[in-house]
């Protein structure tokens, strides 16, 4: 195909993109500009381009009345290709039906809805390659640009490609398809902009009004294509007229409104419909103009103005037609669109988009409109539609005209607006819900969602005080959900270290909860075990937390819609107390349930927190490889780094750049919000790097800022890092406190981990023989537990003690293995460290021995280590949510830098 004047990078981008994926390598990518810069057109190169190329071409196209009805965009690409969901798993199956409305069922996440995507689009891919494009994808719902941003993201070997077109917004960046790979679009450079209006005006014309066109069009290709059009005939004889500075986007769309508004009424009224109803059902536009008294040939100016093209399908010549149609009419003239668009769609077939009609066409309020509605919002909510269920449940709120109902509507929009992330609407619902009238519990219920909102929304430093206020409230009006709420808040005060409501009077206020009702749930002994740690001390509170954790360990959470269960939501919490209770295999099973839930429902939004407990641990236990693979994962299925463990796990390596990348912008964020506690977070990587480092002042002075952290110092993180660095700059007076208290700890909790760390602690400021008593207990008592790390860094301090004791045979048995154990995990400085004290001994360390799967990346490693088990590529790809197409180019590789065959031989490898 010919190329696009001004364009010819743009082009061969796409060239190469669909080069890639007709060779097995898929790829996606974004085209972002303002409107009319020509996204659109470049789309067209591409369908075009790929049809050439023998591709398959599927489309869809975002609209702005569209963005209420759940996964609406996701069944425009998808429905051409639903006669192969029959090689799905059934799962994945019955997520699509359900969210497609052909079959009834529990929501499904949306992600689960991704993950049947990706490997519906792959098995179209396998006859032919796929070609997917998506026109003004910022408006599509919610729902489906979650999932296809989440495919996006995962594809890999299949043949298909994706690409979206997003017009530049105040909000791009808020977008689900930030950062996939982008082309932004610049406008066109002067000669390109007198080509393309050479192009447009093939009449003479004055050079005066040649240059006020290029000048108001800017470089915008669309504006140079349809501003001359609108220009009258003696402007452009005489060049009369300045350029202004209206902006190209309105001007654009002021072109399409003049040209609309020359039309006759009724082509103009019919345009209207056709704007309104963006499903482009020929068939409903024209019963849609019976419903209004116009005939079929009022079609035909808007077709003749280039406006607009109708035959089986409605299609508008660019989306800027069809917004400008709807923003020029008025009000009046949309109710009746909107009237007879309800009329004309069946309410057996469409129920819900006949309901939206019908609230759009309404003037005032109408409960009958307002009721159809609320119960749309129901259904969407059945399909996981959030945002659909908020959008329905607000316009119902408006129509409402009693105030209670019209209050308690409003509060359910709210919740269904936060649920959907859309956190400004859904604070303006509650702002119309408090004017009421409304009964204790929803009134309680609002100021809950408020503190909710408050914490979730910037983690604000009030929200641990509001959720004490709602759950006060809360108490006599609903014990399990006050009692909750008391759980809620005394998380919310330890992850924001909140000066003035901190844990401790969190923990205090939450003594007020009421009893439970009947036998204890988990949440119920985990927030007792957590008031007793605060209040009475740890040492009171252990055996309260073991009971608690068990509890969740012999109980399976039941998951919901989003993921969301019995006691699903607190597992992130549960498996933070584990560390805090120096259980390292109760902390592994936690975390792997949560992973393992997570990954069953296909809950993104959880799996990110489920795979950030679980990497530390990994990264504790001296497990890199594994650690590095979740959170691999984690940063794939979702736009936003996982800081934290991405921190830890670059501290322990001992990579200084790296660390103080993330440090800074983990504390950047923080100063944005101000949270203390995300700074004493970050300062404990920095303290691990430092004396992983042999930096041991700034080391001690991180450690001391990471041990004010109620966080850090209820799970025992920081405690460590402390002594050692006291010890280290020879002030261990200045460690003896954090000793104290973690041996007081270990003796409560009894679990080699404490024991161990506890042991280490003393021998590190001990002298003599009690040193070496101590050195071999810590040893002895980590080789009992995971903790590869600390087991690791004992090695290397007691080989360090017995050189400066003069006993360098001795010393050098436990450097090489320190040396060996802290090489094969890879902390790096650490690992020099063993090196350095080993070379001081008179001996050289010796150099890793090369194993073949050192050639495998991360990523390889994870999926040789699944298909090892006897997994089939489709369960492998599910879990990591890949395709088997991609799972399968990843064991090619692995059986090539392997130099194997077959699985059963990847089976038989002693894999690390």
């Amino acid at each position: 195909m010919t190329g696009i004047l001004g364009r010819s990078t743009e082009c061969e981008a796409v060239d190469q993109l669909l080069a890639r994926a007709r060779s097995g390598h898929s790829g996606a990518l974004v085209l972002r500009g303002e409107a009319g810069i020509g996204k659109t057109a470049l789309l067209d190169y591409a369908r075009d381009t790929a049809v050439t190329s023998r591709f398959r071409v599927e489309t869809a196209d975002g609209a702005e009345s569209e963005t209420q009805f759940a996964f609406a965009g996701l069944h425009q690409l998808c429905a051409p290709l639903m006669d192969r969901a029959g090689a799905l798993p059934d799962p994945q199956q019955a997520a699509l039906g359900v969210a497609f409305g052909q079959q009834a069922g529990a929501a499904p996440d949306p992600f689960l809805v991704g993950l049947a995507t990706l490997h519906l689009l792959a098995e179209a891919a396998e006859e032919t390659p796929l070609l997917c494009l998506v026109d003004d994808a910022q408006w599509l719902d919610q729902a489906s640009a979650q999932v296809l941003a989440f495919v996006a993201r995962r594809v890999g070997a299949e043949r298909f490609a994706l690409v979206f077109a997003v017009r530049d917004s105040d909000e791009g960046d808020a977008l689900p398809f930030s950062g996939l790979p982008e082309l932004r679009l610049d406008r066109l450079g002067e000669a390109d902009a007198q080509a393309l209006l050479t192009t447009t005006v093939r009449a003479p014309l004055d050079e005066v009004v040649r240059a006020r066109i290029v000048a108001e069009a800017r470089g915008n290709p669309l504006a140079l294509l349809e501003l001359p059009r609108g220009t009258q005939d003696t402007p452009l004889a005489g060049g009369f007229g300045l350029p202004h500075g209206t902006d190209v986007p309105r001007r654009v769309e002021d072109s399409f409104r003049h040209r609309s508004a020359s039309l006759p009424d009724e082509t103009q009224l019919l345009l209207l419909v056709a704007a309104a109803e963006p499903t482009g059902e020929a068939d409903l536009l024209w019963r849609a103009a019976e419903q209004l008294g116009i005939a079929r040939e009022a079609a035909t100016p808007a077709e003749a103005a280039k406006l607009v093209e109708i035959d089986s399908r409605v299609r508008f010549r660019h989306p800027l037609v069809r917004s400008a149609v709807y923003q020029a009419a008025n009000a009046p003239d949309r109710r009746r669109a909107h009237g007879a668009l309800a009329e004309a769609t069946d309410p057996h077939v469409d129920p819900d988009r006949r309901a939206w009609h019908r609230g759009q066409g309404v003037l005032g309020t109408d409960e009958g409109a307002a009721a159809a509605l609320e119960h749309s919002a129901d259904r969407a909510r059945a399909r996981g539609g959030l945002a659909a269920a908020g959008a329905f449940l607000q316009r119902a709120t408006e129509l409402t005209p009693d105030r209670a109902h019209r209050a308690r509507r409003a509060l359910d929009a709210a919740h269904a607006k936060q649920e959907a992330g859309a956190t400004e609407v859904a604070l303006k619902m509650l702002t119309v819900a408090a004017e009421g009238p409304l009964d204790a519990l929803p009134l309680a219920r609002l100021d809950l969602l408020r503190a909710e909102i408050a914490y979730h929304q910037s983690r604000d430093s009030e929200a641990p005080r509001m959720l004490l206020d709602a759950a006060k409230t809360l108490t006599p009006l609903d014990a399990t959900l006050a009692r909750e709420t008391y759980l809620r808040a005394l998380d919310a005060a330890l992850v924001t270290g909140t000066p003035g409501c901190g844990v401790l009077e969190a923990a205090m206020a939450a003594r007020a909860a009421p009893a439970p009702r009947g036998a204890p749930r988990p949440p119920d002994l985990l927030l007792d075990g957590l008031v007793t740690t605060f209040t009475h001390g740890y040492e009171a509170g252990v055996p309260e937390l073991r009971r608690a954790l068990l509890a969740f360990t012999h109980h399976e959470p039941r998951v919901g819609p989003a993921g969301h269960g019995d006691d699903h939501r607190w597992l992130w919490l549960v498996s933070r107390t584990a560390m805090a209770v120096f259980d390292d295999e109760l902390a592994h099973t936690l975390a792997d349930r949560h992973v393992r839930l997570a990954r069953e429902a296909g809950a993104l939004a959880t799996l990110p927190t489920a795979l950030l407990v679980q990497s530390v641990m990994l990264v504790l236990s001296g497990e890199f490889t594994r650690a590095d693979e979740q959170i691999l994962i984690a940063a794939s299925t979702t736009a936003a780094p996982v800081l934290h463990a991405q921190l830890i796990l670059a501290a322990w390596r001992g990579r200084s750049d790296e660390t103080g990348e993330i440090h800074a912008t983990m504390v950047r964020e923080a100063a944005r919000r101000g949270h203390d506690n995300e700074v004493s977070l970050a300062q404990y990587g920095l303290a691990v790097l430092h004396n992983s480092l042999g930096d041991y002042p700034a080391a001690y002075e991180a450690a001391a800022r990471a041990f004010e952290s109620d966080e850090l110092n209820h799970s025992n993180l920081a405690h460590p890092e402390l002594i050692e660095a006291a010890w280290r700059i020879g002030e261990p007076e200045r460690a003896a406190a954090a000793i104290e208290q973690l041996t007081s700890r270990a003796r409560v909790t009894g679990t080699p981990w404490a024991l161990g760390m506890a042991a280490r602690s003393q021998a590190l400021t001990g002298t003599g023989s009690s040193a070496e008593e101590q050195y071999r207990e810590a040893i002895g008592q980590f080789q009992q537990c995971r903790m590869g790390g600390y087991l690791a860094r004992t090695h290397l301090a007691y080989g360090e003690w017995l050189r400066r004791e003069g006993r360098r045979r001795d010393a050098r048995d436990q450097l090489r293995t320190a040396h060996k154990l802290l090489s094969d995990m890879g902390a790096e400085a650490f690992a020099e460290l063993a090196a350095r004290e080993l070379r001081a001994t008179g001996e050289h360390p010796r150099k890793r021995t090369a194993q073949p799967t050192d050639a495998l990346t991360a990523h390889e490693l994870h999926v040789a280590r699944l298909v090892a088990t006897g997994a089939t590529s489709r369960e492998v790809g599910a879990q990591l949510f890949l395709s088997p197409r991609t799972i399968e180019a990843h064991l090619r590789n692995i059986f090539r830098k392997l130099g194997i065959t077959s699985r059963r031989q990847l089976a038989k490898m002693q894999l690390p």
